[in-house]
């Protein structure tokens, strides 16, 4: 592959405020979940390259942390520089925003996009959940004015909605490169991160209003011999009352969120798993640099 004529390759930034749909559109435009996802704002919190590789092109795709006002908080800052600091590193950027909404954060994130040197292409996301169709036109001559996009695309990334002409508009702007990755590759995140995220999507989805957004996931152990594969897990909150949250009623809460876990690393690694899960008490975690650093929110500011 890496033989042929004008092949292309290149890296592309998913970037715009939290909950727009980045990481759905990266799980989608690969054809494999990479990107853990919920109905939360600032679920992402980690870069994560998305690798899909065709007969024209390989795309590597970076997820990264929903752009917004910057806060006073450690974790604020961090997710903040780490989506920021992707946009040194990319080819081409697309840019997710929710039909007819366009936000402060919206703005932030176009006004970093605008000191770009690179192809910007809007994606309007989630038309699908737009009862009245006739919005999206003036909508769509509005924001059009805002920057010169290289392209301006409705599309719904859950529902598969344009996302091949996504593909086509990217494969334009890309470098003429042979092949970054194997053919086979799809994330450079090792399996034992991809566990860690599994674990922390489920809390999120399951603990619904009562998440501690301040909540995070450790690995101590990840072992595997020819029977199954060992994952221990610990699972940090900054006061003692979420640790009773999480655990729930009789451990039932964290039971449920072990078993769901479990489920999807074994689909994930095609090998049966053992889990276990602690929560514990690091007071203060969230808003501490280096106790961020400690818990590996630090490989994402490398640029």
């Amino acid at each position: 592959m890496s033989e042929k004529q004008n092949y292309r390759c290149g890296y592309v930034g998913l970037i715009g405020r939290p909950n727009v749909g980045k990481s759905t559109l990266l799980n989608h435009m690969i054809g494999q979940k990479i990107s853990i996802t919920s109905h939360k704002p600032q679920t992402t919190r980690h870069r994560i390259l998305g690798i899909k590789t065709t007969d024209e092109a390989q795309f590597v795709f970076v997820d990264t942390p929903g752009m917004h006002q910057a806060g006073k908080h450690a974790m604020s800052r961090y997710l903040n520089r780490a989506a920021a600091s992707t946009l040194n590193d990319v080819d081409v950027v697309i840019f997710l925003i929710e039909a007819v909404s366009f936000t402060d954060d919206d703005e932030t994130v176009l006004s970093k996009l605008k000191t770009l040197d690179i192809p910007v292409i809007l994606a309007i996301n989630k038309v699908d959940r737009l009862a009245d169709k006739e919005r999206l036109l003036p909508f769509l001559a509005e924001i059009s004015q805002k920057m010169n996009f290289a392209e301006v695309l409705p599309v719904s990334a859950l529902k598969d909605i344009n996302l091949r002409e996504i593909e086509q508009a990217i494969i334009k702007h890309l470098p003429e490169n042979a092949p970054f990755f194997d053919e086979d590759q799809i994330t450079d995140r090792s399996v034992r991160f991809l566990a860690a995220e599994i674990i922390r999507e489920k809390l999120t989805r399951t603990l619904h209003q009562e998440l501690p957004y301040n909540l995070t996931v450790e690995i101590e152990q990840f072992k595997a011999d020819e029977e199954q594969t060992l994952i221990n897990a610990i699972i940090w909150v900054e006061r003692a009352n979420q640790k009773g949250i999480v655990i729930g009623k009789n451990g039932e809460r964290l039971k449920e969120i072990g078993k769901q876990s479990r489920l999807d690393i074994a689909k994930l690694i095609e090998h049966r798993v053992h889990l276990e899960l602690w929560v514990k008490v690091k007071e203060g975690w969230s808003d501490d640099e280096r106790a961020l650093h400690s818990l590996g929110y630090n490989d994402d500011l490398k640029s």
